[in-house]
């Protein structure tokens, strides 16, 4: 008997597989970075022929930039729903809510993560301009917060906003090479890295 596939199966099987090669490769990636990871090691992991993976992916540039720019868009995503759900909370504790955020989407999805911090670089190629907004969009996405922390006058006193950002993405995201599932608590880091970055919110009084 004969088995017709439909449009939409074809896609889901296509995107399944696609999904594959990419979660291969960002576990290739995060250990062995970019110039030591060839598509032929990428084909092994997945269990195809390296010619198939042209079927998915034009080349390993491309397959870096999907992976890397899933890895931003995990802790992006996180990070917005955190403070979607903290609404009107104060800015301080809608700050330790983003680092939590980002944290525990940083190690909940460690091989696109970890990857995305390693080979960012690209080795010699430039940096495709998708990877360039999407971290953009995140970097501004912190700006804004360290702006209401700004605004509402809970910030370390004498130190530049910007530098604060920096220090506070830079922290986390080493935090990679420290960080063990069950040997530190993400919600006491995050109140310890928020407390790094700003005093505890002002009383304001009527």
């Amino acid at each position: 008997m004969t088995v017709v596939t439909g449009r939409a199966e074809r896609a889901e099987l296509e995107g399944g597989a696609r999904r594959l090669i990419l979660d291969h490769a960002a576990r290739l990636l995060r250990s062995n970075g970019y110039h030591q990871t060839s598509l032929r090691e990428i084909a092994e992991a997945v269990g195809i022929r390296k010619a198939s993976l042209y079927y998915h992916f034009r080349s390993k540039e491309e397959i870096v930039e999907a992976v890397v720019n899933d890895g931003v868009r995990l802790v992006h995503d996180a990070v917005l729903a955190a403070l979607g759900a903290a609404g009107k909370a104060t800015a301080r504790e809608r700050l330790k809510a983003a680092i939590a955020a980002h944290l525990a989407a940083l190690h909940g999805h460690s091989d696109y993560t970890c990857a995305s911090i390693k080979v960012f670089s690209f080795g010699e190629n430039p940096t495709p301009e998708s990877v360039r907004s999407i971290r953009r969009a995140y970097d501004d996405l912190w700006r804004a917060l360290i702006d209401e922390l700004a605004s509402a006058g809970v910030l370390t006193p004498g130190i530049a906003p910007e530098h604060l950002r920096l220090f506070l993405l830079g922290a986390m995201n080493g935090s990679v090479d420290w960080y063990r599932e069950g040997r530190f608590d993400i919600a006491q880091l995050a109140g310890e890295l928020a407390t790094l970055v700003a005093t505890k919110d002002m009383i304001r009084t009527s």
